[in-house]
């Protein structure tokens, strides 16, 4: 996996189109996808699914598996609700392969809901339009602010208007940190605003060049860098890490299409990730 921080927030992660996509966020304490599970990401106990192509999900048995080998707690999947039932068959086969319990939480979800980690970061699921039904994440942080009108008053007297009056003194913030579309088409950063506003955007971008041209990249349900470029104005993120390369790309290949390609307006924002296209 490759280590990097953007927008202060580290990052573990590999993302090769068609072999494997994993994307660790430490701090968020959350994973999205696991198509081979690597070693670092045993240890997170929330996996993020966003559709169920082998490439972003075949790693999950041995996830699971493995944790349980070491003694850790069972840990929890977010799954799309109508890849539920055979995420869960797929499992059933594996206690009988493994000898083993298995032990998981299967938590459905679906666009427009809302769930909360235990770290209190919040995660809301939206539509993504791929080859598969697929759904994109967002995290949210919020926290608490005291009302202007409020300020300047004593702790015991807000504590009074809260306590004894029902005052609500607090506004309440919510910050998108990071939007994780997974496989998708451009469309997704028109129809989705938190993908346009989130401090970090996550985006993949499989195709860069002629050899694959935009139609046939979006009849393969991917996003095409001709795409991204032509609506650059959309993008008001602080960082986007471009992800999903196609493996027919090199990393310095990959660098110098970029660097000759993106607006600067773009290119100032945007980190290509590159493990794995060495």
């Amino acid at each position: 996996m490759e280590a990097l921080e953007l927008c202060g927030i580290p990052i573990e992660a590999i993302s090769i189109g068609g072999i494997e996509t994993c994307i660790h966020l430490p701090s968020f304490k959350v994973a999205f996808d696991i198509g081979r599970c690597p070693p670092e990401v045993v240890r997170r106990d929330t996996v993020l699914l966003t559709h169920p192509h082998i490439d972003h999900m075949g790693g999950i048995a041995f996830h699971c598996a493995t944790r349980g080998l070491r003694g850790m707690r069972p840990p929890t999947y977010l799954v799309p609700s109508g890849d539920v039932e055979a995420f869960e068959r797929l499992f059933d086969a594996w206690r009988v392969l493994d000898r083993s319990e298995m032990a998981h939480t299967t938590v459905p979800v679906a666009a427009g809901a809302e769930y909360e980690l235990k770290n209190g970061i919040l995660v809301r699921p939206f539509r993504s339009p791929h080859s598969a039904p697929c759904l994109g994440y967002s995290l949210w942080t919020r926290k608490h602010k005291l009302k202007s009108r409020y300020r300047g008053l004593s702790g015991k007297e807000i504590a009074r208007l809260r306590t004894q009056e029902g005052m609500e003194v607090n506004d309440t913030l919510e910050t998108p940190q990071v939007a994780f579309p997974g496989d998708t088409l451009i469309e997704v950063v028109e129809q989705e605003e938190v993908c346009r506003k989130a401090r970090l955007l996550i985006l993949e971008t499989t195709f860069i060049d002629e050899r694959v041209p935009v139609a046939e990249a979006r009849s393969k349900g991917h996003i095409h860098l001709d795409e991204i470029i032509a609506r650059a104005d959309l993008f008001e993120n602080e960082s986007i890490l471009m992800t999903h390369f196609s493996s027919r790309y090199k990393a310095p290949e990959i660098l110098a299409l970029l660097d000759e390609k993106l607006p600067p307006r773009l290119k100032e924002r945007v980190v290509p990730l590159l493990g794995g296209h060495r």
